[in-house]
């Protein structure tokens, strides 16, 4: 028996492809945004693999009565039903660790253009506005203190990059104990929250998203953040309360920001952080939920779940369970 496959949103075609060579796929990466007809196309599939826009809830669990695993190209899960998923069976395959160089580099990227602040001066340099006194006021990354919040694969990867570069790390994580061996295997210190935020001139988040974590940088977290620090999300867009960031850039709090992740995306027209924009706020870096989207981490991340999707069917076929 073939077994089909749904693919919701872009994958690396040679992983497509050879996903095609043993299965029949119906490969719609138009789908994430034409609902009525995903749900249409899952009804007699057992395998589903999406990105982050897809949301597979209740509803698409209700469409795909044959459904049977799910491959996530990414690592952030809470577009997935999790818990449904696991009353009813579903296997759902995270891509774990397979960009995780790839965020880490855009963290350490912006940080540098943040600091220096002098790299969105090419429209008035090519003009002849030579503006060499007030972009001399940047400054050096070395030396400078990092603060990651989350100090997972993707936290432990950016303290590897930063400490390269002559950063002082620290880190915040409930999860991992001041006693833990990675803390000095890292050259990283184990600080509170608190201590972090006033203490770091750069502060990026690496946590999942969900209640407890919710707006977990609201006005409050963030007026505790040293002045002039710099701000960097690319955790998941509501771990960050998108008014208060706004308002702390326009008044001066923040020394700047790269946001990757937003509460909506695509992000609408009018929201805050266009107000900040708007309000003329310089050192203030948006992209489109792609820092980990390089062609090395497509790669590895659409070949990552392609083998598991592959493994899982293969045993599904022979009647085995996906252990």
């Amino acid at each position: 028996m073939t077994h089909k496959i749904l693919i919701t949103e872009f994958m690396d075609t040679p992983a497509v492809d050879a996903l095609r060579t043993k299965f029949e796929v119906n490969y719609q990466p138009d789908y994430v945004h034409k609902r009525a007809e995903l749900l249409g196309a899952v009804r007699d599939v057992p395998a589903l693999i999406v990105r982050n826009l897809t949301q597979v809830n209740g509803e698409v669990l209700d469409a795909a009565p044959n459904l049977k695993v799910v491959g996530r190209l990414g690592v952030g899960l809470d577009n997935i039903d999790m818990a449904l998923c696991r009353e009813r069976g579903i296997t759902v395959y995270p891509a774990s660790g397979a960009n995780a160089l790839s965020v880490a580099e855009y963290v350490i990227g912006t940080t540098m253009m943040l600091l220096r602040g002098a790299y969105q001066s090419t429209r008035p340099t090519a003009a002849g506005d030579w503006q060499k006194v007030k972009l001399s006021t940047g400054f050096e990354t070395h030396g400078k203190t990092l603060g990651i919040v989350g100090f997972g694969e993707i936290g432990r990867i950016t303290a590897r990059l930063a400490r390269g570069l002559g950063m002082q790390v620290i880190a915040w994580d409930p999860f991992v104990a001041t006693n833990d061996p990675v803390w000095q295997s890292a050259g990283v210190t184990s600080v509170s929250l608190d201590a972090l935020c006033a203490q770091a001139h750069v502060v990026t988040l690496h946590v999942p998203l969900h209640d407890s974590t919710r707006n977990f940088f609201d006005a409050v977290r963030i007026a505790g953040m040293r002045k002039g620090a710099i701000l960097i999300n690319t955790a998941r867009g509501g771990v960050l309360d998108e008014e208060a960031l706004a308002q702390s850039l326009i008044d001066g709090h923040l020394g700047g920001a790269a946001i990757d992740v937003f509460v909506k995306e695509p992000l609408p027209a009018a929201t805050p952080l266009a107000r900040a924009v708007d309000a003329g706020v310089a050192n203030l870096v948006l992209t489109p939920h792609i820092a980990g989207l390089t062609k090395e981490a497509n790669t590895r991340v659409s070949g990552m779940i392609t083998a598991r999707v592959t493994e899982f069917l293969e045993k599904l076929s022979h009647g085995q369970g996906p252990g």
